[in-house]
């Protein structure tokens, strides 16, 4: 069975459901959208029994959740495990709809758990509490920006341009409490060493990152980088976060070139989110597609 969303808010809710969610951005207009919805329906009732919630959006109804998923072109379907995006597709493709799902619940199937995704026991992966819109990234690459890191499994990474060094503004949608983070990035060029800042009113300049005093310094081991295991960060000092400055310092070889491939945190929203907190950033309505 496939639920229609019928607005933001309720997307949220329904994104927390267990196991594997998979999303159809639609619009009324749209005719490849029109020519799978039966094929999605059917999806729907052959892997609900398995445990996987379909959820269908109209992209005109639901503009900030399109906006917050990238989403440019309809159809979009993108797999979601734990809030967190785990794969997409664009394109009314039949057949590679149905692969893509088969995959994925095959995988979901080995776990144990769907709370087995998480490596620390009672928080969540915030990655969907990102927003990427307001979020920026100083020395990115043109063509390996940071909007790639954010997207785990997209094939895609972040990659810095005039020399090793990266500052990450990440902002979330609402406070959060952080735990730890996790880097997933190669042994040979992924960050090394790494301040973080919470709370700036502005980004800061490479001058500023280097002066200032940061709430925590990383020294990143190479096997964490490449096994993507959490980094645990100073809980208590992490209680109230809006945004997060990453200063990338240097990568593990000293090389010109830091990439990362995806970042991620684990921890907990403050209050449940209010929907009225969220502001369009760019476009007006309609725009979004």
């Amino acid at each position: 069975m496939v639920y229609i969303v019928q607005n933001d808010e309720e997307f949220l809710e329904q994104l927390a459901a267990p196991g594997l969610v998979v999303v159809d951005f639609t619009a009324s207009w749209c005719g490849p959208c029109q020519r799978i919805a039966p094929l999605f329906d059917r999806l729907s009732q052959e892997y609900g029994a398995r445990g996987v919630k379909f959820l269908k959006v109209d992209v005109d109804q639901c503009q900030i959740t399109a906006t917050n998923n990238n989403v440019s072109a309809m159809p979009t379907f993108v797999f979601f495990k734990n809030r967190v995006a785990i794969a997409r597709l664009q394109g009314a493709d039949p057949n590679a709809l149905t692969a893509k799902l088969k995959e994925l619940v095959e995988s979901n199937e080995t776990l144990a758990s769907a709370a087995s995704d998480s490596p620390v026991s009672g928080y969540l992966d915030l990655s969907s509490f990102i927003n990427q819109s307001q979020s920026e990234c100083l020395n990115e690459s043109d063509t390996n920006n940071l909007k790639h890191a954010l997207l785990a499994g997209s094939g895609f990474y972040l990659e810095s341009d005039c020399d090793e060094q990266l500052i990450i503004n990440l902002a979330f949608n609402q406070p959060v409490k952080l735990h730890s983070l996790k880097l997933l990035a190669p042994a040979e060029n992924g960050p090394k060493s790494i301040k973080l800042f919470i709370n700036q009113p502005r980004t800061l300049d490479f001058d500023q990152a280097t002066s200032m005093e940061a709430v925590q310094k990383i020294d990143v081991d190479c096997n964490d980088l490449v096994n993507s295991t959490p980094i645990p960060l100073r809980f208590v000092k992490f209680q109230n976060v809006q945004n997060l400055i990453m200063f990338v310092e240097n990568n593990q070889n000293n090389s010109e070139v830091t990439r990362i491939d995806n970042i991620s945190f684990i921890g907990s929203p403050i209050n449940a989110t209010n929907m009225s907190d969220f502001k369009r950033t760019t476009g007006k309505k309609g725009e979004s597609h």
